[in-house]
């Protein structure tokens, strides 16, 4: 019968460091927006954020005024 094979693991300090040199590998590959292109990406966020909002209020400033009137409408009150 064959013996389980037994894989041993790097320590936790070897694997934290290997972490660590992969993730600095991965940043040099990085594009980084210059501030322009950050500045216009940030004033369409801002942009869309305020037009989001205010879709969301007339929504419920619609839902609420049909929501009020709507139990009246139905009891004849």
């Amino acid at each position: 019968m064959n013996a389980p094979v037994e894989v041993t693991r790097p320590g936790a300090g070897t694997r934290l460091v290997t972490f660590y040199h992969e993730v600095i590998a991965e940043m040099k590959k990085v594009t980084w927006p210059d501030r322009p292109q950050l500045q216009q990406a940030t004033i369409q966020i801002i942009i869309f954020v305020l037009v989001l909002g205010a879709v969301i209020g007339l929504v419920d400033v619609a839902l609420q005024a049909l929501l009020v009137r709507l139990p009246s409408m139905l009891l004849g009150s």
